[in-house]
């Protein structure tokens, strides 16, 4: 038998033209709009997708998102919290611009790494670098309170969880979706090949189906349909 796992990002926090900021689970914003989650709700409806059980990171966007893909959807059940996969901790970039987290790791790392700095512009550079990283392969970076290993496991924990026959749906956030597919075998190529951030409201689906854990759909847009 097969075994189903959907993971959804949950909506936007920030309103359009508003500066976005870096919040992770120590910020607990509530959604902006509903759209995005409207869309997941009317995506898995259509094509058949219902869950048996949802989950939800405790927090008022990821808890609100899964509620509202529910009632998009026309499905009773109950939304039960999951604190495992609540968003990591950014530490002392929480809740701060882009530019202020960028200019503060490249601070960092030209620190670190005895860099002479000349202007702000190789600083910004500096930062960039390290934020690309943790997109391109989860690598932490200096300062944040993240425990990469402990979210893998949280994932392969879970899933191993999931029952045959079973379809759950999972609402959360980025900096631990994008570790979501270190339940592939051939997770280090899915990596290269595919961008590990995702977009808010967007929905990814793994299946498992007797042989492991595989991928049918990442970082899909259903709200741009």
């Amino acid at each position: 038998m097969s075994k189903w796992c959907f993971i959804a990002r949950h909506g936007n926090t920030f309103l359009p033209g508003e500066t976005p900021r870096r919040v992770g689970g120590a910020t607990d914003l509530p959604l902006v709009e509903e759209g995005r989650a409207r869309a997941i709700g009317r995506f898995l409806a259509a094509n058949g997708l219902r869950p048996d059980k949802v989950y939800a990171a405790p927090l008022k966007r990821t808890t609100r998102t899964a509620e509202l893909i529910l009632e998009e959807a026309g499905w009773r059940l109950p939304v039960v919290a999951e604190a495992r996969f609540t968003e990591v901790d950014y530490g002392p970039d929480e809740n701060r611009t882009e530019e202020e987290v960028r200019r503060r790791l490249g601070e960092v790392f030209a620190r670190e790494n005895g860099l002479s700095v000349t202007n702000d512009e190789e600083v910004m550079a500096y930062g960039r670098r390290l934020i690309d990283a943790w997109d391109r392969s989860g690598e932490v970076p200096p300062g944040w309170r993240v425990d990469a290993g402990a979210i893998v496991r949280a994932w392969r924990d879970f899933a191993d969880g999931i029952a045959d026959g079973e379809r759950v749906l999972v609402c959360t956030s980025n900096g631990v979706i994008r570790f979501a597919p270190r339940l592939l075998e051939g997770c280090d190529d899915f990596c290269r090949e595919h961008d590990i951030k995702v977009a808010t409201g967007s929905l990814s689906i793994f299946a498992h189906e007797g042989e492991g854990w595989r991928c049918t759909g990442w970082n899909l847009k259903p709200y741009a349909c």
